[in-house]
């Protein structure tokens, strides 16, 4: 798989843990890779995304990104910390209102001295492409050369980053002398698990690789993951052609939304805290696992023996609202 030049960012390759008391209890070899530990500021699974995302934009002579997500977008944040790093100026459209708290990631975003543009919900979901667009070309008559990146870096140079990740995987299999049969992610955007399945796939690796969304549903994901595969392709130079039926994205796990938690999630991510010492955030990892888990017990997983989570992070997206409900 040829892949294009990229920056160094994250600490990598991310470690691959056994939870030991969760596979006991569910009868299941359950590892996880732990993405969330790819940086301190920069941590999550972003940031393999904007190693490929952010060279682009320093090749073609831009210095300035702009990118958007929710008010405690991981992505976001991340952005703003690799625009630093650079030199560069970064803006940030975010979903959200005046009075939104300042914390977690809008916090760190306001500490990295991004430029920020609050957007209420439904004119953000209508008109995002559009208003980050506006943002480019007023920037422009300023004299800045500007790069926009999509939400979460979901796009084909910015999935690249899993792609690479699944090399990754490959060589740590040898080394822990372990075979993955199955291979699970969160899908919020589309990019991290476009760039899983397109690595399997290159890599004609046996494992499946399935995703659980936290946000619109399953078919919209499919239809998303077959543009993304077809925007990776420019890139790599190899086309994959997948049917959507094959594509696996575990339905049913949005909970109250987008961002939004239940006191199921919270009591899981709570409980699965005090037995394996491991946190998960209420926005993403924390409904993918509970996903993963309640599929094992519906018997989805039958035919998997060793399953690898990948935790891409989001601990600073804890708000006020979720801690709350932590009994």
């Amino acid at each position: 798989m040829r892949l294009p030049e990229k920056f160094n960012f994250a600490n990598l390759p991310t470690k691959i843990e056994k939870l030991s008391r969760l596979s006991e209890e569910l009868g299941k070899e359950i590892y996880i890779k732990r993405d969330d530990q790819t940086g301190g500021e920069i941590s999550g699974n972003k940031i393999r995304k904007l190693e490929y995302a952010v060279r682009e934009a320093i090749d073609n002579g831009c210095n300035y990104l702009i990118t958007c997500g929710g008010i405690q977008s991981n992505h976001a944040r991340a952005t703003a910390a690799v625009a630093r790093k650079l030199g560069m100026e970064v803006y940030l459209v975010l979903r959200g209102n005046q009075d939104s708290e300042l914390e977690g990631n809008y916090f760190l975003d306001k500490i990295l001295g991004a430029k920020i543009k609050l957007v209420a919900p439904e004119e953000f979901n209508s008109h995002i492409e559009n208003i980050m667009e506006n943002i480019k070309k007023e920037l422009e008559k300023e004299g800045y050369k500007p790069y926009i990146i999509p939400m979460g870096a979901s796009n084909g140079v910015g999935s690249l980053g899993y792609c690479a990740a699944v090399e990754e995987i490959l060589s740590q299999e040898k080394e822990l002398g372990i075979k993955f049969d199955a291979i699970v992610s969160t899908v919020g955007s589309g990019g991290t698990y476009a760039g899983l399945y397109y690595g399997n796939y290159i890599k004609d690796n046996n494992a499946v690789v399935y995703g659980i969304n936290i946000c619109d549903d399953a078919e919209y994901f499919k239809n998303i993951v077959l543009k993304l595969f077809k925007g990776i392709s420019i890139y790599t130079g190899e086309e994959i052609h997948v049917d959507k039926k094959d594509i696996d994205i575990l339905d049913g796990y949005i909970g109250s939304g987008y961002a939004l938690s239940n006191e199921n999630e919270i009591e899981f991510i709570h409980k699965l805290a005090k037995l394996e010492g491991l946190i998960l955030d209420p926005v993403y990892t924390g409904k993918a696992m509970y996903g993963l888990v309640e599929e094992i017990k519906k018997g989805t997983f039958d035919n998997h023996k060793n399953i690898l989570f990948i935790h891409t992070g989001g601990i600073f997206g804890w708000n006020s609202v979720a801690r709350s409900m932590v009994k």
